[in-house]
């Protein structure tokens, strides 16, 4: 089982996100990505082999500029435009995941679509959008926004929705709401702290060992 390096294991995929604005009555906006996908160049596929399931988008940015707002009253019909993406470490994870399993699309979704790459930021954010009416739209997993997140999963489907949020205590309501939606369906996998406790290991420890041994666990408990 080979850990590919980024520079390399980057090559072969592109990248495409939906960034979007949501802007409340009060004033308060926040930058947003509601969906990523990563494909293999080889990739004609219409559905992905498998949905992760992350924390935030972090950093990430697209490569071609585009201004959407949505408001609370929008947010549930906002149209999708994917556009080229800087993938970032935690897409190599996937990347890495793909090319041992052989996969050519996997789309990534979050708790969140706030875009913040730091974790007390992050918390911040949308603890304070919680206070807000229309707050709680920034993640996907919000009842008004259900039509929305059954095309991105396909409940029919029975290809692996994998687990992969982190640890955080801090996320305790975010997953009790993703939870709440996808149910404890056969098609969730990852890498439990504790069983029942719904806290699963994040691709992107910080430490390199971390990473190599977060892609070896993974792949050798799912796939052998």
């Amino acid at each position: 089982m080979i850990f590919i390096p980024a520079s390399e294991i980057k090559k072969p995929y592109e990248v495409l996100g939906h960034f979007y604005t949501l802007q409340l009555s009060s004033g308060l906006a926040a930058d947003c990505r509601s969906v990523l996908e990563i494909r293999h160049a080889s990739s004609l596929q219409q559905y992905p082999d498998a949905v992760f399931i992350m924390m935030n988008p972090g950093s990430s940015q697209p490569l071609v500029h585009r201004t959407q707002v949505e408001t609370p009253e929008s947010i549930s019909k906002m149209s999708q435009t994917l556009v080229p993406t800087k993938p970032d470490t935690t897409q190599y994870q996937v990347m890495r995941v793909m090319a041992h399993r052989g996969w050519t699309f996997v789309r990534v979704l979050n708790l969140s679509d706030l875009r913040e790459s730091k974790s007390p930021l992050f918390v911040k954010k949308f603890t304070d959008l919680s206070q807000d009416r229309g707050g709680h739209l920034h993640s996907v997993f919000s009842p008004e926004r259900s039509a929305e997140l059954d095309g991105y999963l396909k409940k029919e489907s029975d290809r692996p929705i994998v687990c992969a949020w982190g640890l955080s205590p801090d996320l305790s309501p975010l997953i009790a709401q993703c939870v709440g939606r996808i149910g404890n369906t056969e098609r969730l996998i990852g890498l439990l702290k504790e069983e029942g406790t719904h806290r699963y290991r994040h691709p992107l420890p910080t430490l390199q060992a971390d990473k190599e041994k977060w892609f070896r666990d993974f792949s050798i408990l799912f796939f052998g």
